[in-house]
């Protein structure tokens, strides 16, 4: 009754359950993982922002890269802000998803060093070519408190770093542009302003990083594992549904009547 299975149609219905089993499992781990891997983001990140202010020299130095764990970490700078030297970088948006840009301003230490200092969002007003109006920033000697961040690159934010932008623009923010831009050692990485805020709420302040949601792939991966068990469970009902086929079509041609022959 079951050499049906050794069919050409049953043997790569068999095959082709058997290959999406382990694909199946293996997918359900990747986006484990991938929960996992938020979920240490979201914990690192909460850490770093509710942790008390550290001098910024103290994580980053001129040429260094600003390692992972001390990425959104809370620091304070003593100096004065340099807007002969400011840039804005292109095509970033705020809590509301209007397009503007960010305003980077070179903050000059007590020591002579620079920090890059992002002191968040203006609306793009006006042609992409002139370069938009800023509110100044208080001026001599402040203490500004922000988030550490890395310096941008392609590979990380999905961002071309384009060339020939109008003056005073740019794509992305890297402190060794920066550095040979202004022949001065900056250090590396950059800083989202959190403190002092604006006066007059402009620029807007970059928001907090979220660290709350945790995405959907717990979910995902559940739903690959009961995609998984479901492949025999479907085999076994598909198998049982032929052999019932099979011996209903038989017993039907059992009982069938045999055929009368005509009268002469």
């Amino acid at each position: 009754m079951y050499r049906f299975l050794l069919s050409r149609q049953w043997v790569i219905l068999t095959l082709v359950g058997l290959v999406l089993i382990p694909v199946m499992i293996e997918l359900g781990f990747w986006q484990l993982h991938r929960h996992q891997a938020r979920v240490e983001r979201n914990e690192q990140i909460e850490r770093a922002v509710e942790a008390e202010p550290v001098p910024v020299e103290r994580l980053t130095a001129p040429g260094r890269e600003v390692p992972d764990s001390a990425v959104y970490r809370r620091v304070t700078a003593e100096g004065t802000y340099d807007t002969r030297h400011e840039v804005v970088v292109r095509r970033r948006t705020n809590s509301d998803d209007e397009v503007g840009y960010h305003v980077l301003t070179p903050f000059v230490l007590t020591d002579g060093k620079v920090l890059l200092v992002n002191r968040g969002w203006v609306p793009a007003k006006g042609p992409q070519t002139a370069f938009p109006k800023i509110p100044a920033p208080p001026a001599g000697e402040v203490t500004v408190t922000g988030r550490l961040m890395a310096d941008e690159t392609s590979a990380a934010s999905g961002i071309k770093d384009v060339r020939g932008l109008p003056d005073r623009q740019i794509m992305l923010i890297s402190s060794g542009q920066q550095a040979h831009a202004l022949g001065k050692p900056v250090l590396g990485g950059y800083v989202e302003q959190t403190a002092p805020e604006p006066r007059d709420g402009s620029p807007q302040l970059i928001s907090e990083p979220d660290h709350s949601s945790i995405g959907a792939h717990m979910a995902y991966a559940v739903q690959w594992w009961l995609f998984a068990a479901g492949v025999p469970v479907g085999w076994f009902v598909l198998v049982r549904r032929e052999v019932r086929d099979r011996r209903e079509a038989a017993a039907a041609e059992r009982t069938s009547p045999e055929t009368t022959p005509a009268p002469a």
